[in-house]
């Protein structure tokens, strides 16, 4: 248990970002799961549009330090290249 209040500051702080950054890792896997329920269903405009929203989180997500930018960018990436698989069919 923390003695300082260094340490239960530390503690205190630790919590409360813990709680933010798991809502945010949560939006951001809420929003996936659209985008994928838009492919799975085979309509390139509503999942462009979920890719757009996915987008979007994931970049607000990666400008605080919830996630890396690079993370970010890889899931983009991934995301994009399945809508393309989609149009392309």
């Amino acid at each position: 248990m923390a003695r300082s209040l260094q340490a239960k500051k530390r503690a205190r702080q630790n919590t409360k970002n813990r709680t933010i950054n798991r809502a945010r890792k949560s939006q951001v896997k809420t929003q996936i799961k659209h985008f994928e329920e838009a492919l799975d269903k085979g309509d390139a405009a509503a999942a462009a549009e979920q890719l757009r929203l996915v987008t979007q989180k994931l970049d607000k997500t990666a400008s605080t330090s919830t996630m890396h930018k690079k993370t970010a960018a890889r899931k983009k990436s991934r995301l994009a290249k399945k809508l393309n698989a989609l149009k392309a069919k």
